[in-house]
């Protein structure tokens, strides 16, 4: 009974989250468990399936369809900054990425002016934002360039976060993300692939 509770909260709140009523896991838990009436709160990766498979759902093929698109784009980018140890990572590394999904590129350098040249060069229009996060108490500083025309992000970070792998919060393991050699692999074996640890209610 429990686990099955445990199930329709996770439903509804992939719900909120898919209908765009809630951007936060926990917000959505929150207000799922409270509309049913109930205090059990499930995991973000128990959210997390329930979101994939209710996209899968609504979107179909169409969803397939997008994500090779959005790996091939991926791609070219990731090719275009290979000097700067590109890494893909979000859902379209997952291969989760539904309809309202994009690309999200980490890049590694000390002069984020290099980036931007090469990006300017191949006729890009970029919007650049600037952003400061806290991490054990201390700032982090990057640049995110956002490339709309490809629905992408590129994140410029610093040499010193080239070999840090933090855990994903959604499901809890280590957010390594795919290098340009392995997404490569991916597109010419399995463009759809889902990269996501297995785990049971």
């Amino acid at each position: 009974m429990h686990s099955v509770t445990r199930r329709k909260v996770a439903e509804e709140a992939a719900r909120l989250i898919y209908n765009g009523i809630y951007s936060e896991y926990m917000h959505a838990k929150e207000a799922a468990a409270r509309s049913l009436g109930v205090s059990v709160v499930p995991s973000n990766f128990e959210v997390a399936i329930e979101l994939d498979l209710l996209s899968d759902k609504l979107e179909g093929t169409e969803k397939q369809d997008r994500l090779i698109k959005l790996r091939e784009n991926a791609l070219s980018l990731m090719k275009l900054l290979k000097d700067y140890s590109p890494k893909l990572t979000g859902s379209v590394w997952r291969g989760t990425a539904r309809k309202t999904s994009d690309i999200d590129i980490n890049v590694f350098t000390s002069h984020p002016e290099e980036i931007k040249h090469i990006l300017q060069e191949s006729d890009y229009q970029l919007r650049i934002e600037e952003v400061t996060a806290i991490n054990r108490g201390r700032p982090i500083r990057s640049t995110h360039i956002h490339i709309e025309a490809l629905d992408a992000e590129i994140v410029i970070r610093s040499l010193e976060e080239k070999d840090e792998i933090g855990r994903c919060e959604t499901y809890g393991d280590p957010k390594k993300g795919l290098s340009l050699e392995e997404l490569s692999n991916i597109m010419i074996k399995d463009p759809t692939k889902k990269l996501v640890p297995r785990r049971r209610y």
